[in-house]
């Protein structure tokens, strides 16, 4: 288990992202960050493992404690997988050397100049083949389409082994075919490997689709905590006030 216990967020006088966020978050499920932009999706995405640091409350990890420890945040973040919008690839690398990324935290930094072991490599064609591009393992990135790219990610988030996979917008940037691949193999792989799976998304009918639980905000607040079967009109209408209410086509 997760557990936010009042967190904060303010970068300076009247700029404040998150206020108070009290929440626990659980293994096995899919959680959804709704909310339109400046609502503090990515801010509180970023702070489940410290990419952005609270002004205020703690990050609580089961095993690890409040993070205060450099020891004890280096390990949940290598327990910890990141797939960004922009997918955050090595466009020169293949397929498999991307993924293989997703091994070197487990190694001293001296280590990381030489070839992994085999071990590592047969994890890193596992997660490719689990994301369905085993084909493309020496396929060079850049020759990818941007929903193949993204799978590369997740595929690299998985080769850490993960216990919570954070995916910030990760179908901002797709058609909408594209968004529903990458959403389901998340989906199903939350559900496989029984890990916490926290995505940040703008589209509603995507967040209903797929989540189990979604988290709405709002100026910094959470505005809703609940099924998808319970989010009503009304309570969209909160979410996105003065917005036009963002869906897939």
């Amino acid at each position: 288990m997760l557990r936010l216990d009042n967190l904060s967020v303010t970068y300076g006088p009247g700029m404040t992202a998150l206020s108070a966020i009290a929440l626990d978050l659980y293994p096995g499920e899919f959680t959804v960050l709704l909310g339109a932009s400046g609502a503090g999706k990515s801010t509180l995405l970023r702070c489940l493992n410290h990419l952005t640091r609270p002004t205020a409350g703690q990050v609580i990890v089961e095993g690890l404690g409040n993070l205060s420890k450099p020891d004890d945040l280096r390990e949940h973040r290598k327990q910890t997988g990141m797939i960004f919008q922009q997918h955050q690839l090595l466009p020169r690398c293949t397929a498999f050397q991307n993924v293989l990324k997703g091994r070197l935290a487990y190694y001293p930094a001296w280590r990381t100049v030489l070839p992994l072991p085999q071990r590592d490599q047969c994890i890193a064609l596992e997660c490719l083949d689990r994301v369905g591009l085993l084909h493309k393992a020496l396929t060079r990135v850049s020759a990818l389409s941007g929903g193949q790219q993204q799978r590369v990610g997740i595929a690299r988030s998985l080769a850490q082994k993960p216990r919570l996979l954070l995916a910030d917008e990760p179908v901002a940037s797709l058609d909408p075919a594209s968004a529903h691949k990458v959403l389901s193999f998340l989906h199903k792989i939350c559900r496989e490997d029984g890990i916490l799976v926290v995505v940040s998304l703008h589209q509603v009918d995507l967040a209903i689709a797929y989540a189990d639980r979604i988290i709405g905000l709002a100026h910094g607040h959470v505005v809703f905590d609940g099924s998808p079967k319970t989010l009503d009109s009304a309570q969209i209408e909160q979410l996105y006030r003065h917005t036009a209410v963002p869906i897939t086509t």
